[in-house]
């Protein structure tokens, strides 16, 4: 088998050897060149020091040379070059105690996550697979190296990482290592959030967000979501409704898009339904209010595992109003409206998470929804096409000019505008100079 590599990447493993040290091509960039997949990153193991790998090359930098990582600049680009280790004892479900450096790729091998992970590989030497990744890969297995409970004992997170590699390759998980993933997901609770964060948003934007079901079945959500357990625990019956609130969810997350916010607005957008469940007379279920109290939830959710807070913004609001307008017969008015709560640019990503959630409702209605869905789109491009205005920086005066009519800057002015674009809200046509100044006098 032979892998076509970054002429820098080959020549960092040629100056190496050269040198008289072995080199190679190791990890996630030998698997996903096997599956003809375009490596993000093209990491070098070898059994030269870190010192003798800064000897070699020009501009190098100490990365995390305690665990005998030399990151390697040529031009701007960086390869992460590192010496065979093997770790210590792991006293933390992430870090180990102690590295130490050894001469055997195959005892550096041993660490590593999963079999499909532990391949190496250079020019010379060919593919060097002792652990059966390949043969994984035609299987489409996720399997732990060696035993499960010990890998994962070393870095808890792991187990994500098993679910999202799962996500992303559409493979199944091992027995064993599914086995062990169930035992041992309390361990997540020593991980800090954002490494769950990165994990998380990894799986919701693979191929098969889906797949978030074997973090459910396995207990991992339970430990870093679980108000997505108390959805997959929720009915939903009603005529509009096939499955539950989780599988709902897991349903509409394959409707979407993998854009990160898009994944995290659908993942949570029903979030808020087990808190507002009801009952009426016919034994059909009900959830009044969930989107309000959804949003609110999601801020938390979000907060708790250190998303940015334009991300937490954008999803909040995404959550809050998926459901506007789904009683309504769409027109301009209302969509004027909507702009000015979402804003103008938030409202295709909106639309994108509306659709999913239709898509994963019951065929009830269904074409009714989508064709109520296209005139709210096909009214949004006509009120960009427009140019009408659904903000304040779009009104057609500006605190200057209310001020130069004689109003004094504070409170009373900033009510003024708002008062005026509602108006304008109401009737796009009086958005002009002149005719917004003259109903400001009612504010002086």
């Amino acid at each position: 088998m032979k892998i076509e590599m970054p002429q820098k990447a080959s020549y960092i493993i040629e100056t190496i050897r050269q040198a008289g040290f072995e080199a190679y091509i190791v990890g996630g960039c030998v698997r996903d060149s096997i599956l003809g997949r375009e490596p993000e990153d093209w990491d070098v193991t070898t059994s030269a020091r870190p010192e003798q790998v800064k000897a070699l090359f020009r501009r190098t930098i100490d990365t995390g040379i305690q665990h005998g990582t030399v990151t390697v600049m040529l031009d701007k680009e960086g390869f992460e070059v590192t010496t065979y280790r093997i770790d210590g004892k792991y006293e933390d479900s992430r870090h180990p105690k102690e590295v130490i450096f050894t001469p055997s790729l195959i005892e550096d091998l041993k660490r590593r996550d999963f079999t499909i992970n532990a391949m190496a590989y250079n020019e010379e030497g060919g593919l060097i697979d002792v652990f059966g990744g390949l043969q994984d890969m035609k299987e489409g297995v996720v399997r732990c190296v060696g035993d499960p409970r010990e890998r994962f004992g070393e870095d808890a997170l792991r187990m994500m990482r098993a679910i999202r590699f799962s996500a992303q390759l559409g493979y199944r998980i091992e027995e064993k290592t599914g086995d062990a993933i169930r035992e041992m997901a309390p361990n997540l609770s020593h991980i800090s959030p954002e490494r769950i964060q990165t994990e998380l948003v990894k799986l919701i934007t693979s191929d098969h967000p889906e797949f978030l079901k074997i973090a459910y079945h396995t207990g991992v959500t339970k430990v870093i979501l679980p108000e997505f357990d108390r959805a997959m625990e929720t009915p939903q019956i009603h005529p509009h409704h096939c499955y539950n609130v989780g599988e709902h969810t897991l349903q509409a997350l394959k409707e979407t898009e993998p854009d990160k916010i898009l994944r995290l607005a659908v993942l949570l957008h029903d979030i808020g339904k087990p808190d507002t469940l009801s009952w009426d007379e016919k034994g059909l279920t009900h959830f009044y209010h969930h989107a309000s109290l959804g949003a609110d939830l999601a801020e938390q959710i979000l907060k708790r595992l250190r998303f940015d807070n334009d991300t937490i913004s954008l999803v909040k609001k995404l959550v809050l109003y998926h459901d506007y307008g789904n009683e309504w017969e769409p027109d301009m008015r209302r969509m004027r409206r909507l702009a000015n709560k979402i804003g103008v640019d938030m409202l295709p990503m909106l639309f994108c998470v509306k659709r999913a959630d239709i898509l994963a409702q019951s065929d009830y209605l269904r074409q009714e929804k989508l064709e109520r869905l296209e005139k709210w789109q096909e009214l949004y491009q006509d009120m960009r096409s427009l140019g009408q205005c659904v903000c304040l920086k779009d009104l057609a005066v500006t605190g200057r000019d209310l001020m130069d009519i004689g109003m004094r800057p504070g409170k009373e002015l900033g009510e003024a505008l708002q008062g005026l674009l509602e108006l304008v809200l109401e009737e796009p046509a009086y958005n002009t100079k002149e005719k917004l100044l003259k109903e400001a006098e009612k504010y002086l």
